[in-house]
């Protein structure tokens, strides 16, 4: 039998970066074939990929739209009505934050006065 002449290989390369910057990704190293391919048949891979781990990516708050605003809270006079929002999805991993979810706001309904001509019909000022 004829001597087979071993393949020559070069050293692998360092793995590269992974794919991603965060979050789950793959990585590769390659080396090359230094023998020529008329010496002999050479089935040695030539690259390798690996799955690489990275810290996972940052969750963002979610939040639902604003619901409408409440009544005001009083019949007459002064008074204040709130609206507010729900979170969807809490922030991980160094997300942004969530804001607020209640605002609140002054809304003033006619005077709290009884007498004629003092009915003004209902008003609401709503930032």
């Amino acid at each position: 039998t004829p001597d087979t002449i071993p393949c020559l290989l070069s050293p692998w390369s360092e793995w590269s970066d992974c794919s991603v910057t965060c979050g789950k990704g793959m990585r590769t190293r390659q080396r090359m074939l230094k023998s020529a391919a008329e010496l002999g048949d050479c089935n040695e891979e030539l690259q390798q990929a690996e799955k690489c781990m990275l810290p996972e990516c940052p969750i963002d708050c979610e939040l639902t739209e604003w619901s409408q605003w409440s009544e005001c809270n009083t019949s007459c006079g002064k008074g204040h009505m709130i609206r507010t929002r729900m979170i969807k999805i809490e922030p991980q991993f160094g997300g942004t934050a969530c804001p607020e979810t209640v605002q609140r706001t002054k809304c003033r309904v006619r005077k709290c006065l009884r007498g004629p001509g003092v009915e003004k019909r209902r008003w609401k000022e709503a930032r």
